[in-house]
């Protein structure tokens, strides 16, 4: 089965002023289907402008990016809003959800944007927050839920289109240290079922959850670790793997 996704010598500079800045120099790496990776590196490393590109949010200077055999790379800015809304899922540290807007009706939007109809958005927003144990917090605003709940949320958002992967910045970031094991284990479970997730984070203690480690610095993949034996958030948390609600 071919990668889901591979680049090529992808590069990124920005001018500032007189001078260039060269956030990512010619990264070439490729991604199996059913892969967890994290991403680390220092501020400036290049991490977080990787995931930009592999999330069709900013566009490289030079090289390739292929997602599911597609040159993303050479494609208009319209085909790469719909890559986004329907092929990427989001999860971020500050849980970008609409602060006005209910817990089912921000996991609503994702289809909303895709067409889907009034009804069926409803069923499947409705399914997405079930699996996440969030059935009785369907009319709650993100303000009445917990940092936990809200990132629940934010991944039901992330898996309605079901995506071809997750791309997760930091998403255990501004939560205690048991709710983000419990986000770790949601992500694990996913992985385990088959879904591509890519994690960029600081924290080696998060990193370990992962089945592989990408490490930037200076805008260059320093090094790529496979790690034989990642560390089980189910675990940690006294349960069984299957007994993590998705």
């Amino acid at each position: 089965m071919a990668p889901l996704l591979v680049t090529v010598d992808l590069t990124r500079d920005y001018r500032l002023g007189p001078h260039t800045i060269h956030a990512l120099r010619s990264v070439s790496i490729t991604i199996e289907r059913g892969d967890f990776v994290a991403v680390m590196g220092p501020s400036g490393s290049g991490k977080t402008t990787f995931m930009n590109i592999l999330g069709c949010l900013d566009t490289a200077t030079a090289g390739r990016y292929i997602l599911d055999g597609v040159d993303v790379s050479r494609l208009s800015s319209d085909h790469l809003a719909r890559i986004r809304n329907t092929r990427i899922g989001f999860v971020f540290q500050s849980f970008n959800l609409l602060p006005r807007t209910t817990a089912l009706e921000n996991v609503e939007l994702p289809l909303l944007y895709a067409g889907v109809s009034g009804r069926r958005r409803r069923e499947i927003a409705r399914a997405r927050l079930a699996a996440m144990g969030l059935s009785d917090r369907e009319t709650h605003l993100p303000s009445q839920l917990s940092g936990g709940q809200q990132q629940r949320v934010s991944i039901a958002r992330a898996l309605v289109t079901a995506p071809d992967m997750i791309l997760a910045d930091e998403p255990t970031g501004n939560l205690d240290t048991r709710t983000s094991i419990e986000i770790l284990a949601l992500l694990q479970r996913l992985n385990r079922d088959g879904m591509t997730i890519v994690l960029v984070t600081h924290e080696p203690d998060v990193a370990a959850f992962a089945r592989r480690i990408l490490t930037f610095r200076d805008g260059r993949v320093r090094e790529d670790e496979r790690i034989g034996i990642s560390r089980d958030a189910a675990a940690v948390l006294g349960a069984r793997p299957d007994e993590v609600m998705v």
